[in-house]
């Protein structure tokens, strides 16, 4: 009854924690709009004519992206964790990072030789995505032959590896403007997105990520073993393919409009086990969606801390954070295995 009830305090805090960060997230950036002014706009008895355009055009666009960036890599890096029982398994692990940074290198700096006239604001996106699709789509087609699931892990990581490889061979051969746009691309950014794009993105993985709930009981299973799993009736290979599907999909269209962003689908996980006390997917799961979703908007803040219309690079401040997250549990468990 104890446990039940510390989980459900943390649970009261968390979502209280949200909406605080979400406010702060609107109010900081290049242009400082007080929270009482944000409220104006809200009303639409904006003091300013640019508040009400940087609110809506922007911060609030901005907002919403951070979000479902961070549930979406958060989940899928809880996902590939429990199938693999890897502790430092994440949302990339098995290419699919790579995949979508091969689509995007074709795009961005084989643009001339490909003769790709298309915006790149069209695209960028759908290059990524295709990317990410193709590495799911082989893995897909090995796992429906494979037993073992670190055989296809490993395999995840060497398609990785290869997409990595030919994204090296196009740097190469490539200008210094075309080397400069991808990099960039490289960075994360959760700006960009219209409303059009978002409400794409939020439909899609918000599907996902009830699918990803729904799986709470195989999941559960597999981090005793798949031979557990088989003994308690979940049907191995059907269930393993889903969490791989559900798992490539929230972390693919996340880097093709976002960019690849690092550590959250690492850190959530181990932070959600280590805060509530349990494998428990039907509590972890929800429990990364706020964790995911509120650190990812306090690394949206601090990268506004420099002022002065300068933004540091998403990807740079989740990986800041997460590196000395991750250094404290390994103090503190004397070993990251021990968070399962």
């Amino acid at each position: 009854m104890s446990g039940r009830r510390n989980i459900n305090a943390l649970f009261l805090l968390l979502l209280l924690a949200f909406p605080l960060l979400f406010v702060l997230n609107l109010s900081v950036g290049s242009v400082d709009i007080s929270i009482a002014d944000l409220f104006l706009v809200l009303k639409g008895e904006a003091t300013k004519s640019s508040h009400e355009l940087i609110f809506f055009q922007s911060r609030l666009p901005k907002a919403f992206t951070a979000l479902i960036c961070g549930a979406s890599l958060s989940v899928s890096g809880l996902l590939m964790q429990s199938l693999f029982r890897n502790p430092l398994a994440g949302p990339y692990i098995l290419g699919i990072s790579s995949g979508a940074g091969l689509g995007v290198a074709l795009v961005v700096m084989g643009a001339t030789l490909f003769g790709i006239g298309l915006s790149a604001s069209f695209t960028i996106p759908l290059a990524a995505v295709l990317g990410a699709l193709l590495i799911l789509f082989i893995l897909f087609l090995v796992s429906l032959r494979l037993k073992d699931v670190m055989t296809l892990l490993i395999l995840g990581i060497m398609l990785g590896s290869i997409a990595t490889a030919i994204v090296g061979i196009i740097q190469y051969f490539t200008t210094d403007f075309q080397l400069k746009s991808f990099l960039i691309w490289t960075l994360g950014s959760l700006e960009g997105l219209s409303y059009a794009e978002l409400k794409l993105l939020a439909a899609i993985n918000g599907l996902a990520l009830i699918a990803a709930f729904l799986l709470n009981k195989p999941l559960n299973a597999f981090l005793l073993g798949e031979d557990y799993a088989k003994s308690m009736g979940i049907a191995v290979k059907s269930s393993r393919l889903f969490i791989i599907l559900i798992s490539g999909i929230l972390a693919g269209l996340i880097t093709a409009y976002c960019g690849p962003i690092g550590f959250v689908g690492i850190i959530v996980p181990h932070l959600c086990r280590l805060l509530f006390k349990s494998s428990n997917h039907r509590i972890l799961i929800p429990a990364a969606v706020l964790m995911g979703a509120e650190l990812l908007l306090l690394s949206d803040v601090l990268a506004q801390l420099p002022g002065n219309g300068v933004k540091l690079p998403i990807n740079s401040v989740s990986s800041i954070i997460g590196i000395p997250i991750i250094l404290w549990i390994i103090f503190k468990k004397r070993s990251i295995s021990k968070s399962f």
